[in-house]
Protein backbone atom coordinates (compact mmCIF):
# COMPACT_ATOMS: atom_id res chain seq x y z
CA UNK A 1 0.00 0.00 0.00
CA UNK A 2 1.42 3.27 -1.00
CA UNK A 3 2.84 4.75 2.53
CA UNK A 4 1.39 8.69 1.82
CA UNK A 5 -2.39 6.85 1.36
CA UNK A 6 -1.42 5.10 4.52
CA UNK A 7 -0.73 7.92 6.67
CA UNK A 8 -3.93 10.30 4.81
CA UNK A 9 -5.70 7.87 6.48
CA UNK A 10 -4.00 7.83 9.35
CA UNK A 11 -5.28 12.02 9.51
CA UNK A 12 -8.12 10.91 8.83
CA UNK A 13 -9.09 8.25 11.46
CA UNK A 14 -7.85 10.95 13.79
CA UNK A 15 -10.55 13.81 13.06
CA UNK A 16 -13.24 11.01 13.03
CA UNK A 17 -12.25 10.32 16.10
CA UNK A 18 -12.45 13.98 17.27
CA UNK A 19 -15.95 14.64 15.67
CA UNK A 20 -16.96 12.01 17.36
CA UNK A 21 -15.88 12.90 20.82
CA UNK A 22 -17.43 16.36 19.65
CA UNK A 23 -20.56 14.67 19.20
CA UNK A 24 -20.95 13.29 22.83
CA UNK A 25 -20.92 16.88 24.08
CA UNK A 26 -23.28 17.55 26.87
CA UNK A 27 -24.56 21.25 26.48
CA UNK A 28 -26.18 22.49 29.37
CA UNK A 29 -30.45 22.43 29.24
CA UNK A 30 -31.52 26.29 29.42
CA UNK A 31 -34.70 26.02 31.02
CA UNK A 32 -37.78 28.93 30.12
CA UNK A 33 -39.27 31.25 32.63
CA UNK A 34 -41.69 33.79 32.04
CA UNK A 35 -41.09 38.03 32.21
CA UNK A 36 -43.79 40.70 32.13
CA UNK A 37 -42.66 44.04 31.82
CA UNK A 38 -44.82 46.79 33.10
CA UNK A 39 -44.10 50.25 31.43
CA UNK A 40 -44.58 52.93 34.70
CA UNK A 41 -42.49 55.32 32.55
CA UNK A 42 -43.35 58.32 30.93
CA UNK A 43 -41.67 57.08 27.61
CA UNK A 44 -43.07 54.59 24.94
CA UNK A 45 -40.06 51.82 25.39
CA UNK A 46 -39.23 48.63 23.91
CA UNK A 47 -36.76 45.91 25.14
CA UNK A 48 -34.25 43.78 23.91
CA UNK A 49 -31.65 40.88 25.13
CA UNK A 50 -28.70 40.35 22.97
CA UNK A 51 -29.77 42.89 20.69
CA UNK A 52 -33.02 41.22 20.18
CA UNK A 53 -36.43 42.99 20.59
CA UNK A 54 -38.21 41.18 22.61
CA UNK A 55 -41.91 42.85 22.95
CA UNK A 56 -42.37 42.18 18.91
CA UNK A 57 -46.45 42.85 18.99
CA UNK A 58 -45.89 46.80 20.12
CA UNK A 59 -43.78 49.17 21.65
CA UNK A 60 -44.73 49.24 25.54
CA UNK A 61 -46.60 52.65 25.91
CA UNK A 62 -46.92 54.34 29.28
CA UNK A 63 -48.94 52.13 31.90
CA UNK A 64 -48.59 49.65 29.12
CA UNK A 65 -47.14 45.37 29.55
CA UNK A 66 -45.44 43.33 27.69
CA UNK A 67 -47.64 39.97 29.49
CA UNK A 68 -46.03 37.40 29.78
CA UNK A 69 -42.96 36.95 27.36
CA UNK A 70 -40.95 33.30 27.55
CA UNK A 71 -37.46 34.26 28.34
CA UNK A 72 -34.17 32.06 29.31
CA UNK A 73 -33.81 31.62 32.74
CA UNK A 74 -30.76 32.46 34.32
CA UNK A 75 -28.57 35.79 34.11
CA UNK A 76 -29.24 38.07 31.42
CA UNK A 77 -28.79 41.90 31.03
CA UNK A 78 -32.10 43.49 29.39
CA UNK A 79 -31.61 46.52 27.28
CA UNK A 80 -34.21 49.66 27.00
CA UNK A 81 -34.37 51.79 24.10
CA UNK A 82 -37.23 54.59 23.45
CA UNK A 83 -39.39 53.70 20.42
CA UNK A 84 -37.93 54.70 17.09
CA UNK A 85 -34.59 55.51 18.80
CA UNK A 86 -31.39 53.53 18.36
CA UNK A 87 -29.19 54.56 21.65
CA UNK A 88 -29.78 52.67 24.81
CA UNK A 89 -31.11 54.21 27.60
CA UNK A 90 -30.00 51.84 30.62
CA UNK A 91 -29.72 47.79 31.25
CA UNK A 92 -31.30 46.27 34.18
CA UNK A 93 -29.10 43.11 34.95
CA UNK A 94 -31.77 40.57 36.00
CA UNK A 95 -31.38 36.89 37.49
CA UNK A 96 -34.24 34.60 37.42
CA UNK A 97 -35.23 31.26 38.01
CA UNK A 98 -36.52 29.04 35.98
CA UNK A 99 -40.25 27.90 35.60
CA UNK A 100 -41.15 31.45 37.69
CA UNK A 101 -43.35 34.32 36.48
CA UNK A 102 -42.21 38.02 37.41
CA UNK A 103 -42.34 41.51 36.33
CA UNK A 104 -39.70 44.34 35.68
CA UNK A 105 -41.25 47.82 36.25
CA UNK A 106 -40.06 50.50 34.62
CA UNK A 107 -40.50 53.35 36.11
CA UNK A 108 -37.84 55.83 34.28
CA UNK A 109 -34.75 56.64 32.46
CA UNK A 110 -32.28 54.82 34.11
CA UNK A 111 -31.68 51.41 35.67
CA UNK A 112 -31.96 52.25 39.41
CA UNK A 113 -35.82 53.20 38.35
CA UNK A 114 -36.46 49.43 37.71
CA UNK A 115 -37.33 46.79 39.93
CA UNK A 116 -38.23 43.49 39.88
CA UNK A 117 -40.94 41.36 41.10
CA UNK A 118 -41.77 37.68 41.75
CA UNK A 119 -45.22 37.17 40.96
CA UNK A 120 -46.84 34.21 43.44
CA UNK A 121 -49.88 33.50 41.21
CA UNK A 122 -52.04 30.65 42.14
CA UNK A 123 -55.64 29.92 41.54
CA UNK A 124 -58.16 31.54 43.31
CA UNK A 125 -61.17 28.64 43.56
CA UNK A 126 -63.93 31.15 45.57
CA UNK A 127 -66.50 32.33 43.10
CA UNK A 128 -66.44 35.75 41.72
CA UNK A 129 -63.27 36.38 44.07
CA UNK A 130 -60.22 38.22 41.97
CA UNK A 131 -56.74 39.23 43.10
CA UNK A 132 -55.14 42.31 43.74
CA UNK A 133 -51.37 43.30 44.32
CA UNK A 134 -50.48 47.11 45.10
CA UNK A 135 -46.79 48.17 43.88
CA UNK A 136 -45.61 51.39 44.56
CA UNK A 137 -43.78 52.56 41.16
CA UNK A 138 -43.44 56.62 41.76
CA UNK A 139 -39.63 57.41 42.11
CA UNK A 140 -40.70 60.66 44.58
CA UNK A 141 -43.80 60.26 45.96
CA UNK A 142 -42.07 58.68 49.48
CA UNK A 143 -44.57 56.02 51.05
CA UNK A 144 -48.01 55.65 49.68
CA UNK A 145 -51.25 53.84 51.55
CA UNK A 146 -53.38 52.11 48.72
CA UNK A 147 -56.94 51.09 49.21
CA UNK A 148 -59.18 48.76 47.02
CA UNK A 149 -63.24 48.94 47.91
CA UNK A 150 -63.62 48.12 51.79
CA UNK A 151 -61.82 44.98 52.10
CA UNK A 152 -58.41 45.74 51.21
CA UNK A 153 -55.92 47.60 51.90
CA UNK A 154 -51.58 48.04 52.16
CA UNK A 155 -50.13 50.92 53.94
CA UNK A 156 -46.84 52.68 53.92
CA UNK A 157 -45.35 51.17 50.61
CA UNK A 158 -41.65 52.62 49.92
CA UNK A 159 -41.02 53.28 46.32
CA UNK A 160 -40.32 49.47 44.81
CA UNK A 161 -42.46 48.30 47.52
CA UNK A 162 -44.93 45.25 46.77
CA UNK A 163 -47.59 43.75 48.23
CA UNK A 164 -48.98 39.93 47.89
CA UNK A 165 -51.90 39.12 45.92
CA UNK A 166 -54.89 39.55 48.34
CA UNK A 167 -58.23 37.91 47.35
CA UNK A 168 -60.95 39.84 47.47
CA UNK A 169 -64.55 40.10 45.59
CA UNK A 170 -64.74 41.17 41.87
CA UNK A 171 -66.74 43.55 40.80
CA UNK A 172 -66.11 47.74 40.48
CA UNK A 173 -64.37 49.11 43.55
CA UNK A 174 -63.20 52.43 44.46
CA UNK A 175 -59.43 53.05 44.26
CA UNK A 176 -57.57 55.43 46.48
CA UNK A 177 -53.84 56.22 46.86
CA UNK A 178 -52.88 58.51 49.51
CA UNK A 179 -49.41 59.81 50.93
CA UNK A 180 -49.19 57.69 54.05
CA UNK A 181 -50.18 60.25 56.82
CA UNK A 182 -52.36 61.98 54.35
CA UNK A 183 -56.34 62.42 54.90
CA UNK A 184 -55.98 63.83 50.75
CA UNK A 185 -56.16 61.14 47.99
CA UNK A 186 -53.80 61.59 45.32
CA UNK A 187 -56.17 59.15 43.28
CA UNK A 188 -60.00 58.53 43.66
CA UNK A 189 -61.31 56.76 40.78
CA UNK A 190 -62.92 53.82 39.72
CA UNK A 191 -61.84 50.20 38.44
CA UNK A 192 -63.62 47.37 37.44
CA UNK A 193 -61.87 43.61 38.85
CA UNK A 194 -62.86 40.57 36.66
CA UNK A 195 -63.85 37.21 38.30
CA UNK A 196 -60.69 34.96 38.81
CA UNK A 197 -58.66 37.60 37.38
CA UNK A 198 -55.19 38.70 39.17
CA UNK A 199 -54.19 42.17 38.74
CA UNK A 200 -51.63 44.81 39.65
CA UNK A 201 -52.23 47.83 41.03
CA UNK A 202 -49.22 50.06 40.78
CA UNK A 203 -48.86 54.11 41.22
CA UNK A 204 -46.84 55.03 38.51
CA UNK A 205 -45.63 58.72 37.31
CA UNK A 206 -44.37 62.08 39.33
CA UNK A 207 -45.97 64.00 42.40
CA UNK A 208 -45.95 67.18 40.06
CA UNK A 209 -45.40 65.22 37.32
CA UNK A 210 -47.65 66.57 33.79
CA UNK A 211 -48.75 64.60 30.63
CA UNK A 212 -47.44 61.07 30.58
CA UNK A 213 -45.60 61.74 33.69
CA UNK A 214 -48.89 62.48 35.73
CA UNK A 215 -48.91 60.96 39.04
CA UNK A 216 -51.91 58.23 38.38
CA UNK A 217 -53.09 54.63 38.73
CA UNK A 218 -51.78 52.00 36.30
CA UNK A 219 -52.99 48.20 36.19
CA UNK A 220 -51.40 45.55 35.12
CA UNK A 221 -53.24 41.85 34.08
CA UNK A 222 -51.15 39.00 36.03
CA UNK A 223 -54.22 36.31 34.63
Amino acid sequence: MNKGFVIILFFVGILFAEACKNNDNVFPTVLPTSLNVVNASADTLNFYLNGTRQNNTSSLFPVGQSYYVTVKAGQATYQFKKAGGFSVLFGVPLTLTDSSYYSLFVCGATADKSFLTLDQLYTDTVTNSTQIRFVNASPDAGNLDFYAGDTINYKSAPFKGTSAFLATGSGMKEVKVYQSGSASPLVDTLIAFQPGGISTLYSKGLLKGTGTAVFDVGVSINH
